[in-house]
C-alpha cells in the first residue's frame, strides 16, 4: 500500500502547488479517491487503513493527506479553506492523470467532496459521504473537543472516546500512539491554526450553498453512525433531502467512525454501491 517502512507515508506528487503525500493501491479501471476527516494528528492512513485493502480488490484507490494534515507539505502562508483542499484534491487527480473518480469523504472530507462535485461535476463519478460536513449545523460539544485539542495523552483519549460508540475500542496504547502522532513536527502547529475559537465560523466556512447542492445529479450514498457525537446525524437527513439522487444508511450502535466501528458493513456497502451500474 505504501513505498516506505512507515505506512502513513506513501508516494508524493505536486497537487496545485502543494507537495502531497498519498497512499495508492489496486489497479481497477475506475478510481476511488478517499478524503479523510479533520481530527488531531490524522493521516489518510489512520482514517482509511481498514478500507483501502477491500476497495483495492475492485478499484484503483488513492488516499491523500490534505494540506495541514499528515505528511503533505505545509507551505508558509497557506490558506486553510474548503477551496484550498478541494483544489489540492483536483490537482492531485490532474497530476496522476485521473480524469474522473468516485469520491468518498469522511466528515470534513465530505464537505470537500461536495465542493469538488459542485465545481467539477464532470470529474466526479459517485459520491459517498460519511458523517459529512458541508451543510449548516450548530457545532457540537464533540466537534469543539476535537478541533480544540491541546496535546496530551489524556486529551487525545477524550477525543478518541468522542469518536466512538463502543468505548472499549479506546485503550491506553491507542491514545498514546495517536498522541505521539499529533506532536510530530508541524502537526499541532498547523492544526491549532486551522480551527481557532470561536469555531462555529469554521463549520460555516465548510458549508456548500443549498442551491449548488440541489443541482448535483451524482448518485450518492450517505452513511452516518446513529450515535455520532461529532457530526449530528441530522446532517445526513438534511443531505438526503436536498440531493437529487441520494440514499441514506444510518448505522446503529455506531459513533463518528463508521468505517472502523462498522467496518465490514461499511466496506461491503460502499463496494457494492460503487460497483452498481
Amino acid at each position: 500500500m505504501t513505498t516506505t517502512e512507515k505506512p502513513e507515508i506513501g508516494q508524493s506528487a505536486e497537487a496545485n502547488g502543494i507537495r502531497t503525500n498519498y497512499l495508492e493501491a489496486g489497479s481497477g479501471e475506475e478510481t476511488v479517491l478517499l478524503i479523510h476527516g479533520s481530527g488531531p494528528g490524522v493521516t489518510s492512513y489512520a482514517n482509511w487503513r481498514l478500507v483501502i485493502p477491500g476497495l483495492a480488490e475492485n478499484f484503483h484507490v488513492v488516499a491523500p493527506d490534505m494540506v495541514g494534515f499528515g505528511f503533505s507539505d505545509r507551505p508558509d502562508g497557506v490558506d486553510y479553506s474548503l477551496d484550498t483542499w478541494a483544489d489540492q484534491t483536483v490537482g492531485l487527480m490532474d497530476a496522476l492523470g485521473i480524469q474522473k473518480a468516485h469520491l468518498v469523504g469522511n466528515s470534513f472530507g465530505g464537505g470537500i467532496a461536495l465542493r469538488i462535485a459542485t465545481q467539477h461535476p464532470d470529474r466526479v463519478g459517485k459520491l459517498v459521504l460519511m458523517g459529512s460536513m458541508g451543510v449548516p449545523f450548530d457545532i457540537t460539544p464533540g466537534l469543539e473537543r476535537v478541533w480544540g485539542y491541546e496535546p496530551s495523552v489524556e486529551n487525545m483519549r477524550e477525543v478518541l472516546h468522542t469518536f466512538v460508540f463502543n468505548q472499549e475500542r479506546i485503550d491506553d496504547e491507542l491514545a498514546r500512539s495517536r498522541y505521539e502522532g499529533s506532536i510530530q513536527p508541524g502537526f499541532q502547529e498547523a492544526f491549532s491554526a486551522m480551527f481557532p475559537a470561536p469555531r462555529q465560523r469554521w463549520v460555516e466556512k465548510m458549508t456548500v450553498p443549498d442551491e449548488e447542492l440541489k443541482k448535483l445529479p451524482h448518485r450518492t450514498l450517505i452513511v452516518h453512525g446513529r450515535e455520532d457525537a461529532v457530526i449530528p446525524v441530522s446532517n445526513s437527513y438534511y443531505l438526503e433531502g436536498i440531493l437529487q439522487n441520494a440514499d441514506l444508511s444510518v448505522y446503529a450502535n455506531c459513533g463518528h467512525w463508521s468505517m472502523i466501528e462498522r467496518n465490514a458493513d461499511f466496506n461491503r456497502q460502499v463496494r457494492d454501491f460503487l460497483l452498481e451500474s
